[in-house]
């Protein structure tokens, strides 16, 4: 098969959560530039629908569609409407998260709140979505964890800053979602559905100038990641380019952790 073949995603549906996000936008950019009809879907459809807007205008074929994650009517509701509106799932980037608890010592609550959309209500989307692609053709899964998920923090890298320490709840559901991955990866075996993972390192987001000199100076690269770098692993794990890549995750953070 020619290498444009097989990095073609040519008549396949992806959906992508959190698709407005940091890294959302990048991933949905990457997956409709490779040929893919993409759903973006997250809570707030107004977002939503102003990020589907600004893909259309470059010709990409973009939609956006409504879920919370942490509802499971709303769950089904969305796999619904994708198959009466686009007839199948072949793709699916599992990326969103909910942020309420904020540092260490921040309400228990709040990461009540916080594991029933990242972990019991990740669960929950995982299953439907795997479901739809196998009353079709089969599919790739791609999770978005974070290297926060396979490492402790780095507290020298808040030195200096007002930052504060990071909250537990994003290392602990992000160390599951690796091994969740590994799990549906054996679940799914025989049924044309592959998992991977990626955990990515640090995103510029205009963090403050000394968190970015403490960070970037412990990478080879010398760089936070930029909009461009997870666009090629993304279509690699979702295209026929990756059909021998199963139950895998892949360190994505400029050599910071090697």
């Amino acid at each position: 098969m020619h290498i444009r073949e097989l990095f073609s995603l040519n008549g396949k549906v992806a959906l992508v959560t959190g698709g407005s996000g940091n890294y959302g936008k990048c991933m949905v950019e990457g997956l409709a530039e490779a040929g893919a009809t993409v759903i973006t879907a997250s809570r707030d459809i107004v977002v939503g629908t102003a990020t589907a807007a600004v893909f259309k205008e470059k010709g990409l074929e973009v939609h956006a569609l409504q879920v919370d994650q942490g509802n499971t009517a709303s769950v089904m509701a969305l796999k619904r409407k994708i198959q009466d509106t686009f007839g199948q799932l072949d793709i699916f980037v599992n990326n969103a998260v909910a942020r309420p608890m904020r540092s260490y010592d921040a309400p228990l609550a709040h990461f009540s709140e916080s594991m029933q959309v990242n972990a019991t209500g990740m669960m929950d989307i995982l299953r439907e979505m795997a479901d739809l692609m196998q009353q079709g053709n089969g599919g790739s899964i791609i999770n978005i964890a974070s290297m926060m998920g396979m490492f402790g923090p780095d507290l020298s890298n808040y030195e200096g800053t007002d930052m504060g320490t990071p909250p537990p709840d994003y290392f602990f559901h992000n160390a599951g979602l690796i091994n969740l991955t590994r799990y549906m990866a054996r679940v799914l075996a025989g049924k044309q559905i592959r998992v991977n993972c990626i955990s990515p390192g640090g995103f510029f987001n205009h963090q403050p100038a000394r968190f970015l000199e403490n960070y970037c100076k412990k990478v080879p690269l010398g760089r936070m990641a930029n909009t461009d770098d997870i666009k090629g692993l993304v279509v690699l794990l979702a295209s026929t380019a990756g059909a021998y890549i199963n139950g895998e995750n892949i360190l994505m953070d400029g050599g910071l952790n090697a």
